[in-house]
C-alpha cells in the first residue's frame, strides 16, 4: 500500500522483546496505511521489510510525521537527536526500567498505535541546552543536550578543579568529580542522582549540580532560563576532564578549557498521549508511597456532609 504518511521507528534491538514489538508495531502501522522507516543499522536485525517498512538514514525523520522509539531513556535520547534536527515530535514506548521520557509502556502498544494513526496526541516543547567549549579564546566544540551536560574528571584517582561562573560573574571554585548543568527534563536523570532537585517540566529554569564537591558551598542551584552557566577547568589540573552531553556524546577537555551552557535555541517536541499532572508521573515512575491520602475531594465531601447534618439537626 502506497502512502505519504511515514513514521520513523527507532528501536533498541538489544532489549528483550524489542524486535518482536517492533515487528508488531510496523505491521499494525502498515495495515493502517502508515509507512515505516527503520534506521539502516537496525533494519536487518528487525527483518521487517514487509508492511511498507524501508531502511533509512537518520535524516529520514525530515520526511516523517513522528519519531516513535521503542526502548529506554537512552534509546529515546537517541531518537531525540533525530527528532530535534527535523522538528518532528518524539514518542517513546518504554521498554526499560524507569523510562521518564517515555509516554507509554509496552503493554499499551495497541492504544499507542491508534493514537499515532489518528493523530490523537498533543505536542509539548521541552527546553534544551546549547553547550560551547572554548580553549584560549577559540571555539573547539558546540554541542546540545535535552537532559544535561556534565563536566567530569577523566581519571578516577584525581579530583577535577573547576571555577563556576553564573551570568558573567564568578560564583565559587572547588575540586571534586565535576558538575552537571541540567534542564527541567533532566532533573529526574543524572542531576537527580547527584542530589539535585526535581523541577516540573513547565518551569523554565536551568540547574547546576556539583558532583562530590570538596567545598563548604557546593549546593545545587536553580537559575534563570536566560542565565549563562560557565565552568572553567583550572590550569593546574594534572590531566584532561571530559564533557558528556546526555550521556551519549563526549569529548576530552584540556586544562584551561571553558564550557558555557545556555538555553538551547531549539527545543525537543514530545508527543503526549496523556495530559495527567506531572505529580502522577512521579508517583508512577518512582513507585512513591501515597497510601493514606484522602485528597481535597474527600475533604469537600466531608464538609458537605457536616453542613447537611447541621441543617437537619437545626430543623
Amino acid at each position: 500500500m502506497k502512502t505519504d504518511r511515514r513514521v520513523l521507528l527507532v528501536v533498541h534491538t538489544g532489549r528483550p522483546g524489542a524486535v518482536h514489538l517492533a515487528r508488531e508495531a510496523a505491521a499494525r502501522l502498515g495495515r493502517a496505511g502508515v509507512g515505516v522507516c527503520v534506521l539502516d543499522p537496525d533494519f536487518a536485525d528487525l527483518a521487517i521489510d514487509g508492511a511498507g517498512a524501508v531502511a533509512a538514514t537518520e535524516s529520514a525523520a525530515n520526511k516523517c510525521e513522528i519519531v516513535m522509539v521503542l526502548g529506554g531513556d537512552g534509546t529515546i535520547l537517541r531518537g531525540a537527536e533525530m527528532a530535534r534536527g527535523s522538528d518532528v515530535p518524539l514518542l517513546g514506548v518504554n521498554l526499560g526500567h524507569v523510562g521518564f521520557l517515555a509516554e507509554s509502556e509496552r503493554d499499551d502498544l495497541d492504544v499507542t498505535i491508534d493514537h499515532v494513526v489518528h493523530h490523537k496526541y498533543t505536542v509539548e516543547e521541552r527546553m534544551t541546552i546549547d553547550v560551547t567549549v572554548t580553549l584560549d579564546g577559540s571555539v573547539v566544540s558546540r554541542q546540545w543536550a535535552l537532559n544535561e551536560a556534565s563536566v567530569e574528571k577523566s581519571a578516577r584517582e584525581r579530583m577535577l578543579e573547576v571555577v563556576v561562573e553564573i551570568d558573567g560573574r564568578p560564583l565559587s571554585s572547588w575540586g571534586g568529580d565535576g558538575i552537571v548543568a541540567a534542564t527541567p527534563t533532566g532533573s529526574t536523570a543524572y542531576a537527580f542522582s547527584a542530589g539535585g532537585p526535581i523541577v516540573w517540566p513547565s518551569v523554565e529554569a536551568l540547574l547546576v549540580v556539583p558532583l562530590s564537591a570538596h567545598a563548604l558551598f557546593a549546593r545545587p542551584l536553580v537559575v534563570a532560563p536566560s542565565s549563562v552557566i560557565a565552568v572553567e577547568l583550572q590550569h593546574r589540573n594534572p590531566g584532561p576532564g571530559v564533557l558528556w552531553c546526555d550521556g551519549r556524546r563526549t569529548e576530552d577537555l584540556a586544562p584551561g578549557a571553558r564550557i558555557e551552557v545556555r538555553r538551547g535555541a531549539k527545543p525537543v517536541r514530545l508527543a503526549r498521549l496523556h495530559l495527567g499532572p506531572f505529580t502522577d508521573r512521579l508517583v508512577a515512575k518512582f513507585d512513591l508511597p501515597v497510601e493514606g491520602w484522602r485528597g481535597r475531594r474527600n475533604v469537600s465531601e466531608a464538609v458537605g456532609r457536616a453542613a447537611a447534618n447541621q441543617r437537619v439537626s437545626g430543623s
